[in-house]
């Protein structure tokens, strides 16, 4: 076959300095998205962007609010979750001048309570709904569940989190004092759709 003649251009090439720029920032090694569940905000004590300004004062990063409820997820280092807590909580004293008692958890952690559903294990009323403590250390002895109140039932206890349901009443939040009672004030409590909300 006789050659046409035609020379092919070469392909372009790119530029070391383009093909960089491009390339996707790598993943900080070690980095662990993490939640942290505050107790007792709402909207009327903390503003969501002066919360986010105390955790990126903290030194985490990436951070988030969510429900306007003391929900923050943010990445940091890996870390005992009682140290990053220490360091939410010493960072909100100073930027707000007023701390909040904060209990952290990975969101890997999370998303493994998530899929065992501990719920599944009851026989829940229709209209019950489902929540979620966090303790900050695990409970000091076992506990004989499910413990009842007025139609609150704490049904068990993994770890360091506690498995409730309730059936709202207009006795109001008979569930948080029989949380209380059993477990004292230094929790947290979330619903269900909440952790799942965080987890994502």
């Amino acid at each position: 076959m006789k050659p046409t003649g035609k020379k092919r251009s070469p392909a372009k090439r790119q530029s070391p300095a383009k093909a960089k720029a491009k390339a996707p920032a790598p993943k900080a090694a070690g980095t662990r998205r993490y939640a942290a569940f505050l107790r007792g905000v709402n909207p009327m004590n903390a503003k969501m962007p002066e919360l986010v300004r105390s955790f990126e004062a903290a030194g985490f990063s990436d951070v988030k609010t969510l429900l306007s409820s003391g929900n923050v997820v943010f990445s940091a280092a890996r870390t005992p979750e009682a140290t990053l807590a220490k360091r939410a909580e010493a960072a909100m004293q100073g930027e707000l001048g007023h701390s909040f008692s904060v209990i952290v958890r990975s969101v890997d952690a999370l998303r493994a309570i998530l899929e065992s559903d501990p719920f599944s294990s009851f026989r829940l009323a229709r209209d019950a709904k489902r929540v979620v403590t966090f303790l900050k250390r695990p409970a000091k002895s076992e506990l004989s569940t499910p413990i009842e109140l007025d139609e609150a039932r704490i049904l068990c206890v993994k770890d360091s989190h506690v498995f409730s349901a309730y059936v709202p009443s207009p006795r109001g939040p008979v569930f948080m004092r029989l949380i209380e009672k059993t477990f004292g004030k230094d929790v947290t409590t979330r619903t269900w759709d909440t952790v799942k909300k965080v987890a994502k």
